[in-house]
């Protein structure tokens, strides 16, 4: 049977979220999923049934992410991310967004296209509440970056870099004529507590998806 499904797994593509291992490193050094790069003017989405990239949507605004933009394989926002989240913010009732982990990657390389997997070192992440939906975005650095690769502490990084992407994400979403902003970042927050969510988002997604990494321990082992 174990040799059944070692053969299929060379014959398959992986699931980018669930056939993915997170990496041996983790959460120090993490395996990553790119979905979008900053020069694409649509926002691609992981398809959560087939594994695809897909259209999310065009970008209707002058809005174009300012770093490789992805997930973490194997991670989940659930319980226990949320649970840290209303922790920090101090607000009640805030629930995970069900998705996996986003992770931004910084990198002075210009990278065409997503659908890849890097190696990223996280340095902090933004604590962002979207209505009452904990939706944390990493900040990670691509391992081996001329530019980058040497920053360990988000406090090291370039401020203009970090408050472009929190421009992006207060404003992807948002419509010109909104009164009330669809997003909400409240922390900008280090590398140990980044290292604590992205711990929080495995335990969380072990909690709800271990039947799938038994099932495909056979593919990646």
């Amino acid at each position: 049977m174990e040799t059944n499904l070692q053969a299929l797994g060379a014959l398959s593509q992986s699931h980018p979220w669930h056939g993915v291992p997170i990496g041996k490193d983790a959460p120090n050094v993490v395996t990553a999923y790119i979905e979008i790069v900053p020069t694409d003017t649509v926002k691609y989405e992981l398809d959560k049934m087939t594994g695809l990239l897909r259209v999310d949507r065009p970008q209707k605004y002058s809005n174009f992410c300012p770093s490789l933009y992805g997930l973490v394989p194997q991670t989940l926002c659930a319980d226990q991310v949320a649970d840290l989240s209303s922790k920090r913010t101090g607000h009640p009732g805030i629930v995970g967004d069900a998705d996996p982990l986003d992770i931004c990657v910084l990198t002075e390389r210009s990278i065409s296209h997503g659908n890849i997997l890097v190696r990223a070192i996280p340095i902090g992440g933004m604590r962002m509440l979207d209505r009452d939906e904990a939706d944390d975005k990493i900040v990670a650095v691509l391992e081996g970056d001329a530019t980058y690769g040497h920053i360990r502490e988000i406090a090291d990084a370039p401020p203009v870099v970090i408050d472009r992407l929190r421009h992006y994400f207060l404003t992807y979403k948002q419509a010109p004529d909104a009164l009330t902003p669809a997003c909400e970042i409240t922390h900008v927050y280090g590398r140990e507590e980044a290292t604590d969510v992205i711990e929080r988002s495995r335990a969380d997604y072990m909690a709800r998806y271990a039947h799938l990494a038994a099932m495909l321990t056979g593919f990646i082992s």
